[in-house]
């Protein structure tokens, strides 16, 4: 049975590995996502503020996440977007996932927690890089797409359930980004929860 340490060691390695040998195709958005932890929030449709503030959120929930199980740490990824967490990956057992939920509530400054934790085994390496790649492919898609504008949403895939996370500036915007997941290979559903520039609930969940 494979040890935590080393599936905490080859969820950092595995990303890395696959970029490689997706080759040139991979390096824009690994690229694009290293510049966007440093400097684009002053370009996001969020303000600069909130996106500090969900960035705190986020490493609160790792950190009681860590706290809790290294398991959980392992295997729940979380984004926050104006104070709206998405919970994604797969546990063995309900009680995890509402484990899971109950720690991300703890954060400061959450205002509303998406559980899209899926009770099931995520598989092995295979299926963990199947799951990136798709990642990786529609991140590439998004930011070769010049009516997207890529650093607004967040992508997170789970056993070949897509999950969009974010600010879309207009309803075709969003479909266009729906639209390119549902044309990779391998994507069993894709699950939003983007919410447009212009909704009256930002700020107010």
């Amino acid at each position: 049975m494979t040890s935590r340490a080393s599936r905490r060691t080859q969820a950092a390695l595995l990303p890395l590995l696959l970029a490689m040998a997706l080759g040139a195709c991979a390096a824009p958005p690994l690229i694009a996502g290293g510049a966007a932890t440093v400097g684009v929030a002053t370009v996001q449709e969020r303000s600069v503020g909130a996106a500090i503030d969900d960035t705190a959120i986020q490493l609160q929930i790792k950190h009681y996440l860590l706290q809790a199980s290294d398991d959980l740490f392992v295997r729940v990824s979380s984004e926050v977007h104006e104070g709206r967490v998405l919970l994604t990956g797969a546990v063995p057992t309900p009680e995890d996932r509402v484990e899971a939920i109950r720690l991300a509530w703890q954060a400061d400054g959450v205002l509303e927690v998406l559980n899209e934790i899926q009770v099931a085994d995520h598989g092995g390496v295979i299926e963990y890089l199947r799951d990136v790649k798709i990642t990786l492919q529609l991140r590439y898609r998004m930011l070769r797409d010049r009516d997207i504008f890529d650093i607004n949403f967040s992508v997170e895939t789970v056993n070949g359930i897509v999950y969009l996370m974010g600010i879309s500036r207009t309803e075709a915007e969003l479909e266009k980004v729906t639209t390119h997941a549902r044309n990779i290979a391998g994507v069993r559903k894709v699950v939003s929860h983007v919410r447009l520039s212009g909704d009256p609930r930002r700020g107010k969940s």
